[in-house]
This record gives structure tokens, sequence and C-alpha cells, in this order.
């Protein structure tokens, strides 16, 4: 069975706009209306910035592979279907990682959200290119991003392992360096 990428790409933008609405929704007011009560929330906007970064490289991971994708099948979008699930408890770890943000455990669901995310979009993309072998836009963009993807899972397990041994916060921060490795990494391309 066939899947229109129109409207399956409106999907997912539906799914990501209600995940990022829930985050924002999370979101804690000051205890006081200082400057001082602001800045003792910044372990919120770290998680909320973070969750909200992880969302929107989602989205525009998704724009531009749709933007190239001629088919899809069930499988595929099963698949993305599991990726969906996984960012759908973002809101929740966002909360958790918020109010307990030195500790290890949810330091480590956000890096676990966030690696299986990147391994199900591996699939996805070997999935998408078995579907559609003849499209060389999208081959070239697939092989392209095997190198960004290895990088990413290994910063992400060095910081699985310095987060565990040493500062949890290690997790966080991996992600955030493999979303901007992800996001600058045509552009770093492009240099070479």
């Amino acid at each position: 069975m066939l899947v229109e990428t129109e409207r399956f790409e409106a999907l997912i933008d539906a799914i990501l706009a209600i995940i990022i609405t829930m985050i924002v929704m999370e979101f804690p007011l000051p205890a006081q209306p200082t400057l001082g009560a602001l800045i003792e929330l910044y372990p919120d906007f770290i998680a909320y910035i973070l969750s909200f970064m992880l969302c929107f490289s989602i989205w525009i991971y998704h724009h531009n592979l749709f933007n190239i994708v001629n088919r899809l099948n069930s499988t595929i979008t099963w698949t993305c279907g599991v990726i969906m699930i996984f960012v759908g408890l973002l809101p929740h770890v966002t909360l958790m990682l918020s109010t307990n943000f030195y500790s290890f455990m949810p330091q480590a669901m956000f890096g676990l959200i966030f690696m299986i995310t990147n391994i199900f979009t591996y699939i996805m993309e070997i999935l998408i290119y078995n579907e559609d072998k003849a499209n060389i836009a999208l081959a070239l963009a697939i092989e392209n991003r095997k190198s960004v993807t290895i990088t990413c899972f290994i910063i992400q397990i060095i910081g699985f392992i310095i987060g565990y041994l040493y500062y949890p916060p290690m997790i966080l921060i991996a992600c955030l360096l493999a979303i901007i490795t992800k996001l600058s990494w045509k552009y770093i391309m492009n240099y070479i």
C-alpha cells in the first residue's frame, strides 16, 4: 500500500506541534515576579530548549527528506510512527528532567529518546531507499547522512559514559552537540 507523502508529512507536522505545545504547557511560572526567580528556572529553560530543538530538528529532517521522497509504504509509515511514539514521551521526560536536572535517570531518559529516534530514523532511511532505489536525489541524501548518523551516535555514547561516571548533564550536552552536528552537517560538507 502506497501512502501519499504530503498527507503523511502533514500528520508528522501536527504530531510535533502537539508535542511542542504540551512541553510549553508544562513550563512553570516563577515563584516571584523577579529576575532572580526567573533565573532559578534555568533547568526548566534548558530542558525546554533542548526538547524544542529535538522536535524542530525532526521537523527539519522530515521536511527536507519528504521533499525528495516519491513513494512510501506502510512499513515506512509505521517506522516513522515508532519515532513519533518516543518523541511523544518528550513532554513527560522534559518535566522530569527540569525537576531533577542533575540526576542520571532523567538525563538518561532524554538521551535514550534521542538515541532511539536516531536509530529508527536510520532504519526509516534504509526502508525509504529500498522502496525507491531509482531516486538519485534520495540516494545521495541518505548516503551523505550516514556519516552524520555515526558521528551523532558516537557523541551520544560518549555523553552517556561521561554522564554515568561523572556529570549527568553531559548526556544533555551530548544531545545538544548531536543536534548542532545534524543541523550544520550540510554546511560543513559544502566546505570540505
